[in-house]
């Protein structure tokens, strides 16, 4: 079991680095969707944090070059700030987490959830026309695969395990303007320094992750 799951791996991390490094215009292309995933992470990840500390979602917006931004009013700033890349980081390894279990009926359950989830911030949280759009296609892809496929556990480990490592190969860019903020938070450590602590969170919970997995399997 534990010599299947490691093949598993392999295969999608040659999958990912082939397309990122070696797949060009169409590798970036196949990859758009899990850059537009990862967004989606980040800005429900400091909705997620706006809420879990009594603040509130106005809007949530993702734009065609895989920038995005979440309106909240309310809550913990320094735990909203930190919920774009921790939280995602997080989402990412759960994702990743699910995909591998042995039995398949969590994985399809967490398929329909990131289903919902997309399509009720397409609605309720609603910025713009490609936003909407682009999570509805979303919510409809992973309905359709999770209802008429059993892809479920392999779509939701790769788009775990892509979010992962795109989160940690972008960490110098994706979070800059959170960094920024965040520093004048704490305005003893600059934004320099938190962009490592960041990325040291984000590693130490796959290397978590990748240990409860195998434990586990």
């Amino acid at each position: 079991m534990k010599n299947n799951l490691l093949l598993r791996i392999f295969l999608m991390l040659g999958i990912y680095f082939g397309l990122t490094y070696y797949g060009g215009e169409y590798g970036r292309m196949l990859l758009y969707p899990i850059r537009m995933l990862v967004t989606f992470l980040h800005e429900f990840g400091h909705a997620f944090g706006a809420l879990i500390t009594g603040g509130s979602v106005a809007s949530l917006e993702i734009r065609p070059d895989g920038s995005g931004v979440c309106w909240t009013a309310g809550g913990s700033r320094s735990i909203i700030l930190m919920g774009g890349y921790i939280g995602s980081a997080i989402f990412g390894n759960l994702l990743f987490f699910i995909g591998t279990r042995n039995s398949n009926q969590p994985a399809k359950i967490t398929t329909y959830v990131l289903a919902g989830i997309m399509l009720f911030v397409s609605f309720f949280w609603f910025t713009s026309v490609f936003t909407t759009g682009m999570l509805v296609l979303f919510a409809l892809s992973l309905y359709l695969i999770a209802r008429k496929t059993n892809w479920d556990a392999d779509i939701l480990m790769f788009f775990g395990l892509a979010s992962i490592l795109y989160i940690i190969q972008d960490f110098n860019v994706g979070p800059s303007s959170d960094l920024e903020q965040y520093a004048k938070e704490f305005v003893i450590i600059p934004a320099s320094i938190w962009m490592y602590i960041w990325l040291g969170v984000a590693l130490m919970l796959f290397l978590y992750n990748i240990r409860l997995i195998f434990r586990s399997n």
